[in-house]
């Protein structure tokens, strides 16, 4: 590692420890020419995804969009932030995990329809009736009787 300072190649580590719940490690290291401490953070390299939208259009993944999409379908429900956040995390973690560069847009959908079933029926109905873009009343209630076949 590079001091900040001098910029010599070599230093030597002198604490190391746990950063951002276990996300990356943080460790303090000197310089073994001017003996100067610094700071550095070492994080798994995750590599960007890209979501091929329906209309074959290409975006980075974006956790901000899959959450906007959460809170609107849990407004008003009994699901806590932190709730919403596991989800997204989740949902992020296993696409990155897949090794895939490349997951559609439906995929990401049909993730976070299968969480929320589990947290809050409303909420996964909400969800859903956007997401599959319900044309009428009966595919509302084909959902509908689906969600309550599963009890």
């Amino acid at each position: 590692m590079k001091c900040p300072y001098c910029a010599y190649l070599e230093s030597k580590v002198v604490d190391s420890r746990p950063a951002e719940e276990g996300a990356s490690i943080r460790r303090r290291r000197e310089c073994l020419s001017c003996h100067k401490r610094f700071t550095t953070y070492e994080t798994v390299e995750s590599l960007p995804l890209i979501v091929v939208k329906r209309d074959g259009s290409r975006q980075s993944f974006d956790r901000n969009k899959v959450m906007g999409g959460l809170i609107r379908a849990c407004e008003k429900r009994p699901v806590s932030v932190g709730t919403l956040e596991g989800i997204v995390n989740e949902i992020e973690q296993m696409l990155q995990n897949e090794m895939e560069r490349e997951v559609s847009s439906t995929q990401i959908g049909e993730l976070v329809m299968e969480r929320l079933k589990k947290v809050d029926e409303v909420a996964y109905v909400r969800f859903a009736s956007v997401y599959r873009q319900f044309k009428d009343i009966n595919t509302f209630m084909r959902e509908l009787n689906k969600l309550l076949e599963d009890k």
